[in-house]
């Protein structure tokens, strides 16, 4: 097994290879250019209309009735979290 600080100490002495040399004004010049795709302002619309419709609609149907909790007892004889009762179906 190669002793991680010399692996490293010969990497850092290793000379650079020549298909780094001007990566940053490449990489630079991508960023400036910006994106090569845009999408139109239909699929923008779209996408704000379809949200709207899905909110509305699920803020006006409920799935189901709102009921109050059951009681919980976590450290009581019978309680419905309990491992054994979650496992097997009954306490």
């Amino acid at each position: 097994m190669n002793n991680l600080d010399a692996v490293l100490m010969r990497l850092a002495h290793a000379p650079v290879p020549e298909s780094l040399d001007g990566i940053e004004a490449r990489v630079l010049a991508r960023i400036s250019a910006g994106p090569a795709a845009r999408v139109g302002i239909g699929v923008g619309a779209m996408t704000i209309a379809a949200a709207l419709v899905m909110g509305i609609f699920g803020a006006g149907v409920p799935a189901q009735e709102a009921r109050a909790a059951s009681l919980l007892f976590p450290l009581g004889p019978v309680s419905p979290l309990a491992p054994s009762t979650l496992l097997v179906g009954t306490p």
